[in-house]
């Protein structure tokens, strides 16, 4: 049935800037506080106080444009965004609607052959949290957000399904997170996503009517609700009937969505220029040195990889996908320069001991990380070893040279010791040393196997090939 429609998706995504301060006012900008603690006469919205901008998070909004491609205006005014609800104290929200700090812009996905436009990125600031209760205690109001900076991000209705959403906001969390302008931690609403959806007929022109849903805090519920309102509007189609345009609330864990009010356009927020704010201006020169600030950015990184470093385009996203990730790479490479050698390690072993419920932990240092796989290459280690010291060394414990002397793990045993272990492996397994004539791989993988067993790891494999090739030859 879904091959009869084509889906057109719109995002927009919040993500909360890592300044010290609010936007228009000196409280702390910090999550997990006690309630209503970091707040103040302007935040909340008391009569007389008046906003002040704060210029870092100008100048955090210029960069968020800049990593995504966007052109940055002359002039960007503030308005005020009327509406009323309980976690709004001033009953407007300010906001950018005429005249954002970026314009247009995009990234790519699908393996860099669909661009995906943005139509801006505005600054604005964040609203307070409603914390439900029971129905004895009712609903609690925790103003500490209210007022934190948080940036827009607007995109064309350019994505066509819930996979493509999925790299288009990964795409601009890990940019935000790459020029350390965002922590994106979603479960702590850092990063939230209102979906755009509407259906049309294959092939054409015309929009159909568009709902939307609002505050999905996870890729996954993104997903999900993204397939879920797209079946539920080709079945209202189907059957002859209206989709509404309306605001749709997402429960993820009943895994649907409910009306929540009529769609609103802007022109039902009354839209007006903040009159305590004046109009900014930004100079070419502040872009340009904000420009020369930004690091190199994932997709920078991840064809740094596969030109210079000679990996594999599905080992260098791997590696991309992460900032921390990509980091301990590229600071391995500063004291082990092999590039292969060290993706491998850490694509294979590493990430099994990465916490990665809430964000990535690597417990490994920089400095033991290097060690072993120096140990491992001066065969000083053998493999099963070097990834227990990474197994070891990731839960906590520091200085992998000392570990390995005190785990006996060191490839300290004797050619003679090695050599009495072979013959009496050959000894009690005669049938596989006379399969080694004919099948000569199989057999060695077999005894190189059993003795490396007998001798924890700690004996060199190449001398073990040796000898049993010696012995049996």
């Amino acid at each position: 049935m879904q091959d009869k429609y084509d889906v057109v998706i719109g995002l927009e995504v919040h993500a909360e800037l890592k300044t010290n301060t609010k936007v228009f006012c000196s409280c702390p900008n910090k999550f997990g506080n006690e309630p209503n603690t970091n707040c103040c006469p302007v935040c909340i919205g008391l009569p007389g106080a008046l906003p002040i901008i704060n210029k870092k998070a100008v100048e955090y909004t210029i960069k968020a444009g800049l990593c995504m491609g966007c052109e940055i205006n002359d002039v960007a005014v503030f308005e005020r965004k009327n509406y009323f609800y309980p976690d709004l104290s001033k009953a407007y929200q300010i906001s950018q609607l005429v005249k954002p700090i970026c314009v247009g812009g995009g990234v790519w996905v699908q393996n860099h052959t669909k661009f995906i436009r943005l139509d801006r990125i505005h600054l604005e600031e964040d609203a307070g949290k409603l914390i439900h209760k029971n129905e004895q205690v009712g609903t609690l109001i925790d103003y500490n957000r209210g007022g934190v900076p948080l940036i827009e991000m607007v995109s064309k209705p350019d994505i066509t399904c819930a996979d493509e959403a999925v790299e288009f906001l990964n795409a601009l969390r890990n940019n935000l997170i790459y020029a350390n302008l965002a922590d994106c931690k979603m479960e702590q609403g850092g990063m939230r996503c209102d979906v755009n959806l509407s259906i049309k007929p294959k092939g054409s022109n015309i929009l159909g009517t568009r709902t939307e849903m609002k505050n999905l805090n996870s890729f996954k519920s993104v997903a999900r609700a993204i397939e879920y309102e797209t079946a539920r509007q080709i079945e209202l189609i189907e059957k002859g009937e209206q989709v509404k345009q309306e605001t749709r609330k997402w429960d993820d864990e009943k895994g649907k969505n409910f009306p929540l009010r009529q769609k609103e356009d802007s022109q039902d927020y009354r839209y007006f220029p903040d009159p305590d704010i004046l109009a900014i201006n930004i100079p070419r020169q502040i872009v340009e040195d904000l420009r020369q600030d930004i690091p190199t950015l994932p997709q920078e990184r991840k064809k740094k990889y596969i030109e210079e470093y000679n990996l594999s385009e599905y080992d260098a996203e791997q590696l991309i996908s992460d900032k921390k990730v990509s980091d301990f790479f590229d600071c391995v490479l500063n004291n082990y320069n092999e590039p292969k050698k060290v993706a491998n390690w850490i694509m294979t072993e590493l990430m099994k001991y990465i916490n990665n419920e809430d964000e990535i932990n690597i417990g490994i240092s920089v400095d033991d990380f290097v060690s072993i796989l120096q140990m491992y290459d001066k065969k000083e280690i053998g493999q099963q070893n070097a990834k227990k010291l990474i197994e070891l060394c990731s839960n906590g414990n520091i200085d992998a040279r000392k570990l390995a002397k005190e785990n006996n793990m060191l490839n300290d045993i004797s050619i003679d010791e090695i050599s009495k272990i072979v013959e009496e492996i050959l000894t009690n397994n005669p049938k596989a040393v006379t399969d080694f004539a004919v099948n000569r791989d199989k057999v060695m993988t077999f005894f190189l196997g059993q003795v490396m067993r007998a001798t924890k790891g700690k004996a060199n494999p190449d001398d073990v090939k040796k000898i049993i090739i010696s012995k049996l030859d």
